[in-house]
């Protein structure tokens, strides 16, 4: 018998029934059922005898890139005398990316006697444009905060892990890290200091190679290890940078300079 109910004759129907819910779009039992249609069949996997061994992992242009510039740049520090040369061999570095888009290479400066030898990050927006470390606004920051434990910037030597700005003061990457940590490590060498202040997390991890937190790090005398097997006491504390999003470990910071003068001028 054909249907030929409306759709609100149908309606009124299922009200009438006690029906007050529906499971779908289509009110059950109006009309045909579709044929059903059987699932794809399950592809068979085989296994072919070369795909049964190991794969090794892939090693791509960059990390062989990266290699080949790590070894480059712990050669060149090698023969490095002075931080003249260093500074030289740096600037004709091209074995790190960061140099290409950054403005100015930014090494280290200050008076290269110092007992004293500060750490920082990277090069930021200022640095990049003026070409020495620690200008902008976290420089002046600095200054400040040496110039309250009697401290004079210029008695210092002051650098940065990377000695060009990455691109919108992004991370840096390991890659980057590892490619320019020899230079620094060189001027350690070079400058031998009596105690090393590392400024920010991504800093002292670089130098003292761990991924502790600075919040962890700071507060307590630390050692770098030198390649003569000498080590050289690392006081680690906040990034002025960080210092200037948040005031309130100002305080930790301040410690973190007297126990730093205590040690050098007990």
């Amino acid at each position: 018998m054909e249907n030929n109910l409306s759709i609100r004759e149908i309606l009124e129907w299922y009200v009438t029934a006690g029906v007050d819910e529906t499971f779908g779009e289509v009110p059950f039992g109006l009309e045909a059922s579709k044929p059903k249609v059987d699932a794809a069949p399950k592809p068979v996997l085989t296994t072919r005898a070369e795909d049964s061994v190991s794969p090794r992992a892939a090693t791509t242009d960059l990390a062989q890139a990266t290699v080949s510039a790590c070894k480059s740049a712990r050669e060149l520090c090698a023969e490095a005398q002075t931080l003249d040369e260093l500074r030289k061999m740096v600037e004709d570095f091209d074995g790190c990316a960061l140099k290409l888009t950054a403005n100015k290479t930014v090494f280290g400066g200050g008076n290269p006697d110092s007992k004293i030898m500060l750490v920082g990050e990277a090069p930021g927006a200022d640095e990049d444009r003026i070409g020495l470390p620690f200008v902008g606004r976290s420089g002046q920051l600095l200054d400040k905060m040496l110039k309250a434990v009697d401290i004079d910037r210029t008695t210092c030597y002051i650098t940065n892990v990377l000695p060009w700005r990455p691109p919108g003061n992004r991370t840096p990457t390991d890659g980057e890290i590892a490619v320019c940590l020899p230079f620094l490590k060189r001027q350690i060498e070079l400058i031998n200091p009596e105690v090393i202040i590392v400024l920010g997390g991504s800093a002292a991890n670089a130098l003292l190679d761990n991924e502790e937190p600075i919040s962890r790090l700071r507060g307590k005398w630390l050692e770098y290890r030198k390649n003569d097997g000498k080590t050289i006491p690392v006081l680690a504390s906040f990034h002025p940078a960080y210092l200037l999003r948040n005031a309130a470990q100002k305080g930790k910071a301040w410690a973190d300079l007297l126990r730093m003068r205590q040690k050098i001028m007990p």
